[in-house]
């Protein structure tokens, strides 16, 4: 399964211009997602995804 860190309750947009997308589940920040650095890093799929909850879930 790919994982995508738009639909992801840990992913995050920052202020960093350098760095503008961040995982909180991880804690880091990153130019590319989250997801494709953990890919990189580990070798490994990001093993953190949660689903966001949309206002219908809660």
């Amino acid at each position: 399964m790919k994982v995508n860190c738009f639909k992801c309750q840990y992913f995050r947009v920052t202020w960093d211009q350098r760095n503008p997308r961040s995982c909180t589940a991880y804690n880091f920040k990153t130019k590319q997602l989250p997801s494709v650095v953990v890919k990189q890093s580990s070798g490994l799929d990001c093993m953190q995804f949660i689903p966001k909850q949309t206002a219908g879930e809660r």
